[in-house]
């Protein structure tokens, strides 16, 4: 499977419900250029909970021979596992930014499908322009599941979610945007997207 390498760094998140910023040390890592898809066709896979999303990257590392980086019945990630996983929220912003320290990496209309171009449809991956690093879909399209919990305090075990999405107004669909969701929650505007350890 291609997989882009993301040079370390650091990236300082926000959550603007509490005010909150923090920096996190991104380490290098593997990323994959779009979401994971549906077969045949490029369109992205959805309607996938946070778990599944466990469940496929576990399953995908046993067929290719690598550790798998999750155990499943009390969600722990083995970090010195090989397999592959979904990324951490500061490496998805990492990412996305490619470096950039803007809302976005490039104008919306050539970047994302959201709300006023998506005909309020999935699309295709990789359609649009990719950041600077190959990275495509990173916003809009659809929302990626991270691996962290949003505010265990207020919200338990809900998980992050990163991106926006085809039904997303044009703010949503910015680098520091949170959203949250209950780890079994599916919808057609969700999906995921592969990362690996170094």
């Amino acid at each position: 499977m291609e997989m882009i390498t993301v040079p370390a760094g650091e990236v300082t998140l926000a959550d603007r419900r509490t005010q909150r910023k923090w920096t996190v040390e991104v380490a290098s890592f593997l990323l994959a250029p779009v979401p994971v898809t549906r077969e045949p066709g490029r369109l992205p896979l959805v309607d996938v909970s946070w778990q599944d999303a466990l469940g496929f990257c576990n399953t995908l590392s046993e067929q290719e021979g690598l550790t798998p980086a999750y155990r499943l019945d009390s969600p722990a990630w083995d970090r010195t596992a090989n397999g592959y996983r979904l990324p951490s929220e500061a490496e998805w912003e990492y990412a996305c930014r490619a470096g950039t320290s803007g809302p976005r990496y490039g104008p919306l209309d050539e970047i994302a499908w959201y709300r006023e171009n998506s005909a309020e449809t999935v699309h295709e991956v990789g359609g649009k322009a990719p950041n600077a690093w190959g990275l495509h879909d990173m916003l809009g399209n659809v929302w990626e599941w991270c691996w962290e919990v949003y505010d265990a305090e207020v919200y338990g075990e809900y998980r992050v979610l990163k991106g926006g999405g085809w039904f997303d107004e044009h703010w949503s669909c910015r680098a520091s945007v949170r959203r949250r969701s209950h780890p079994t929650f599916r919808v057609d505007d969700v999906g995921f997207r592969l990362a690996r350890s170094l």
